[in-house]
């Protein structure tokens, strides 16, 4: 199973007037930048059977441009698990639901780093998750009914603008 973690592209600095913070949307700079960026992944993203994203504006708006990017024609649905103030654990069952695929989830920070550092089985993780961040993971299938999964691997750490890491530290 890989699982791709993508925090949302940089979103403009204030919500819409009335509106509250999950209006914010991506600003026209970061919507070019992360469509750029997602397509030099492409490649080694490869296919995804589903994309999950928070149900807040800019990552619904990141995960339709990975979405259209990489031409995934699957399902592209919010879910609540991905909500910013929601428990890392939160996000486990619904992994767990689609053990086997490839599968991204879109989401934000602080939460994509911590999900990663515990999908690693790290305390924390090393790197800084700047808005449009990758981090793709292989975590093994579990083999035994309830056991529980063995910790992922990092496959690549990719910020935009940076060098796409294959080894973090």
């Amino acid at each position: 199973m890989r699982i791709f973690l993508v925090r949302h592209g940089e979103a403009d600095a204030e919500a819409p007037e009335g509106l509250g913070d999950e209006a914010r949307a991506l600003t026209a700079k970061a919507r070019a930048n992360t469509i750029a960026h997602f397509a030099s992944l492409a490649e080694r993203i490869g296919t995804v059977s589903l994309v999950l994203t928070s149900p807040l504006v800019r990552t619904v708006q990141t995960a339709q441009l990975f979405s259209t990017t990489l031409k995934h024609e699957g399902p592209l649905r919010a879910h609540r698990c991905l909500l910013p103030d929601m428990p890392v654990g939160a996000v486990a069952p619904v992994i767990d639901e689609h053990t086997g695929e490839n599968i991204v989830l879109v989401g934000h920070q602080p939460s994509m780093g911590a999900l990663a550092a515990h999908l690693l089985g790290m305390q924390s993780f090393p790197k800084q998750v700047n808005p449009g961040t990758v981090i793709a993971l292989e975590r093994p299938d579990s083999t035994e009914p309830g056991a529980a999964p063995a910790p992922a691997k990092l496959i690549f750490f990719a910020a935009p603008g940076q060098q796409v890491l294959d080894v973090i530290q």
